[in-house]
């Protein structure tokens, strides 16, 4: 018996070292955190630095004067000094959150990089998110989500408003019903910060508007005649960017001329507007589109009318704009948003509130210019991964 026992004793050992060993390889080679952060190769250390916090935006963007105002007209906050620690995150993942993701649009590399900087915070803060939806630039479409979204009951709603005013009442039901409203870029009419929703989170839109600027009076050589395409809503982040335009373009250079300006209501209207702008004018040297989609609409128009020489600059990095940029093409630069960073920090807003933390009523990323040059590094920056390979190979 003793010696069945010390053999038994010699296999429970044995037993043990078996499973530590097992266990011990499962940790180290299931690390999505760490490989989606690129914190470490030290796996532990990386897990524990990017889900247990202090849980920030990416601190190595450029410290710049952000420029843009809020809804209201509130200096903006750097989202650079937003922060989570290691003991608010735990509070918050015993609270077994739900979140939801409201769009007005999904259909661009922004939204879907806003969504997954959404998605990889909340995952961190042990939030589910139980709903995302695609209003597809229809406010009656949002109105209708947000009534879905609320039979999910989110402890949280993130959200763009297609329509400030038409939007309004859904958005305030959800309110009164517990959900705590973080907004993208623009916020319902008669929205109070701190009582109706915890804050605005947006790009340094009229930065971007400026750095557009700049890069396209060099490229036309500081004179001429140029045309621009606005956004024909009532959206102050795209009114900002065409304010700053034109703004710079007026008080930095006399000798550019503004004679052509085109409203378009949603992104497929780019190529028609921009068509009718150059067949009315035919010396316009460049145009300023109010953001990449309706921009390519834009590119397509003048190369069909044989405007092979037009310059054109915009705001956000998408992958079509990027190639162009990268060829050195139609598009020469452009002031980039920070959609992925965006997402974060509207994570960490929406983790104060529900701490009860104060936040402030508008909360922004820094603006980014975008040309040939630095195509690569600020494809890096903006999507947290390395530019498509096609863009990679065009841009050498």
């Amino acid at each position: 018996m003793k010696k069945l026992s010390g053999l038994f004793l010699m296999f429970l050992i044995f037993g043990i070292i078996l499973a530590g060993c097992g266990n011990s390889d499962k940790t180290n080679g299931s690390t999505p955190a760490a490989t989606e952060d690129n914190t470490s190769s030290d796996n532990n250390k990386s897990e524990n630095t990017s889900v247990n916090g202090p849980l920030t935006i990416n601190l190595n963007l450029p410290d710049k004067e952000i420029l843009s105002k809020g809804p209201n007209g509130e200096s903006a906050v750097s989202a650079k000094t937003l922060q989570l620690t290691a003991e608010e995150l735990e509070k918050i993942k015993k609270g077994n959150y739900k979140a939801a993701v409201s769009l007005h649009y999904g259909g661009n590399d922004w939204s879907t990089a806003q969504v997954k900087g959404l998605q990889d915070t909340f995952a961190k803060m042990g939030i589910e998110i139980v709903a995302k939806t695609d209003a597809n630039f229809k406010s009656e479409k949002q109105v209708a989500d947000i009534e879905t979204i609320m039979a999910k009951k989110p402890d949280i709603i993130v959200s763009i408003p297609v329509d400030p005013v038409s939007t309004a009442p859904a958005f305030k039901k959800a309110a009164e019903n517990g959900a705590k409203l973080v907004f993208m870029d623009n916020k319902p009419d008669g929205f109070e910060h701190g009582k109706a929703y915890v804050s605005v989170v947006s790009a340094d839109n009229y930065g971007n508007g400026v750095e557009a600027a700049h890069i396209l009076a060099e490229e036309v050589g500081k004179k001429g005649e140029i045309g621009v395409i606005y956004h024909d809503a009532d959206f102050f982040v795209t009114k900002q960017r065409t304010e700053a335009f034109e703004k710079t373009i007026k008080e930095e250079y006399p000798d550019i001329n503004i004679p052509a300006r085109g409203g378009i209501m949603g992104p497929n209207d780019g190529e028609k507007v921009a068509s009718a702008m150059l067949t009315k004018n035919p010396k316009l040297k460049a145009l300023f589109v109010v953001w990449d989609a309706p921009a390519e609409g834009a590119m397509a128009a003048a190369r069909t009318a044989g405007r092979e020489d037009l310059v054109i600059t915009t705001i956000d990095l998408g992958t079509n704009v990027g190639l162009e940029i990268a060829k050195d093409g139609l598009i020469k630069g452009l002031g980039a948003q920070l959609p992925y960073d965006q997402g974060v920090a509207e994570a960490i807003l929406a983790g104060y509130s529900l701490l009860g933390k104060g936040t402030p009523a508008y909360v922004a990323v820094p603006a980014l210019k975008v040309t040939k040059d630095n195509i690569l590094d600020s494809w890096k920056t903006v999507y947290q991964t390395d530019a498509p390979q096609i863009i990679q190979d065009s841009a050498k």
